[in-house]
């Protein structure tokens, strides 16, 4: 694979989703890698997350991720 790129395709409510998870995930201290480069993986996706979501400087940020939370969930 090497340098080639790989496009994934998320809605907006996936993407919140995600990187709420990934962003409290990168501020863990008790996790423990492999390889350092899985965890620069992860610091790359959170980065390209901020560069495209506006949602995380929103004053309801919160409420944003629980309704995204609501979207993206499987049904009962």
């Amino acid at each position: 694979m090497g340098d080639s790129k790989l496009e994934i395709q998320l809605t907006g409510d996936e993407a919140l989703v995600f990187f709420e998870w990934i962003s409290r995930f990168n501020e863990r201290d008790d996790v423990t890698f492999a390889e350092q480069a899985e965890q620069r993986v992860l610091w790359d996706i959170q980065a390209m997350l901020e560069k495209v979501l506006v949602e995380p400087f929103d004053p309801n940020y919160d409420r944003l991720v629980s309704a995204a939370r609501d979207s993206v969930r499987d049904e009962v």
